[in-house]
C-alpha cells in the first residue's frame, strides 16, 4: 500500500489524491507511488478519467530540495530518470486526466500539472518552475511541456525568472484552462471527468493518442498516427453502437460498453 498518493474511485472517477504533509513535497518515494497509482488508474476498467489533487490546501511545493541538496553528480544521474518517469506514467494514462489546483503548484508539482490534460485552479492559486533560484533546470519535463503549453517565449521568462504566476495570469497564458473559487475545485474537476463516465473508453484513449504523438513529430507524420487510430476504431464494438444509433436515433444517444 502507498503512503502518500492513493486512488479513490466513485462513480468512475478515480481521483489520485497526493497526501504528503504538510506542502506534498515530491521525494522518490512519493514520485514512484505516484508511478504505481497511475499505472492503476490507466489499468483500471471502472476508472473512466482521472483527477489529480493534493488537497484543499496545496497541490504539490516540489521536490523535495532537503533531499537533493546533498546528492551528488553520479547519484543525480541514477535519480533523474525517476524525475521523468513519474511525470510520463501520468502523461501516459490513456484516459481524461484533469489536475485540480489549490494554493501551490511550484516546480515539481507544476511539472505534475502539466502531465495532466488539463489544469483546473483555484482563484488563489499560485504556479511557477522556481528552480533556477536554485542553481538548476526543471527536471521532470517543466522544460519540454510547458514550452509546449504556454509556447516558448513564454517558458522561457517563467523558468528564466522563476517567478510564481498567479491563477489570472495562468489562464491568460494558457498555463491553467478555468479558474474557480477555491472551494469548487474539486466539484468542477471531478464534474468534467465523471461526463466521460460510460463514453467511448477506446475512442478516448485514441483522440489523446493521436493528439499526444501527434505533438511529437511533423504534420505528415502525425496525420499518419491519426488515419492509424481512426481506421483502428472500427475494430471496436463502440464504433458500430455509435453509428448504428446517430443512423437510427441522431447523435448523441449511443450506449458504450468500452469494447
Amino acid at each position: 500500500m502507498a503512503e502518500f498518493v492513493r486512488l479513490e474511485v466513485e462513480g468512475g472517477v478515480g481521483t489520485i489524491r497526493l497526501d504528503r504533509p504538510k506542502m506534498n513535497a515530491l521525494d522518490a518515494q512519493v514520485q514512484r507511488e505516484l508511478i504505481e497509482v497511475a499505472r492503476e488508474a490507466d489499468e483500471r476498467d471502472d476508472v473512466a478519467a482521472v483527477v489529480v489533487y493534493g488537497g484543499e490546501r496545496v497541490f504539490a511545493a516540489g521536490a523535495d530540495v532537503k533531499q537533493m541538496a546533498d546528492m551528488t553528480y553520479q547519484e543525480m544521474v541514477r535519480h533523474a530518470h525517476l524525475l521523468q518517469d513519474f511525470t510520463r506514467a501520468l502523461a501516459a494514462i490513456g484516459k481524461p486526466t484533469i489536475s485540480a489546483i489549490t494554493g501551490f503548484a511550484l516546480g515539481g508539482g507544476c511539472e505534475v500539472a502539466l502531465a495532466t490534460d488539463l489544469r483546473i485552479a483555484a482563484d488563489n492559486a499560485k504556479l511557477g518552475q522556481p528552480e533556477i533560484l536554485l542553481g538548476i533546470i526543471p527536471g521532470a519535463g517543466g522544460t519540454q511541456r510547458l514550452s509546449r503549453l504556454v509556447g516558448p517565449s513564454t517558458a522561457k521568462e517563467l523558468i528564466f525568472t522563476g517567478r510564481f504566476v498567479d491563477a489570472e495570469e495562468a489562464l491568460r497564458i494558457g498555463l491553467v484552462d478555468r479558474v474557480v473559487p477555491a472551494a469548487d475545485v474539486l466539484t468542477e474537476a471531478v464534474a468534467w471527468a465523471t461526463q466521460f463516465v460510460g463514453g467511448p473508453a477506446l475512442a478516448l484513449r485514441a483522440a489523446k493518442s493521436a493528439i499526444d504523438r501527434g505533438l511529437e513529430v511533423d504534420l505528415q507524420s502525425g496525420l499518419e498516427i491519426e488515419r492509424v487510430e481512426f481506421t483502428g476504431l472500427f475494430a471496436t464494438d463502440d464504433a458500430r453502437a455509435g453509428m448504428t444509433s446517430f443512423v437510427e436515433n441522431g447523435p448523441g444517444k449511443a450506449t458504450f460498453t468500452g469494447r
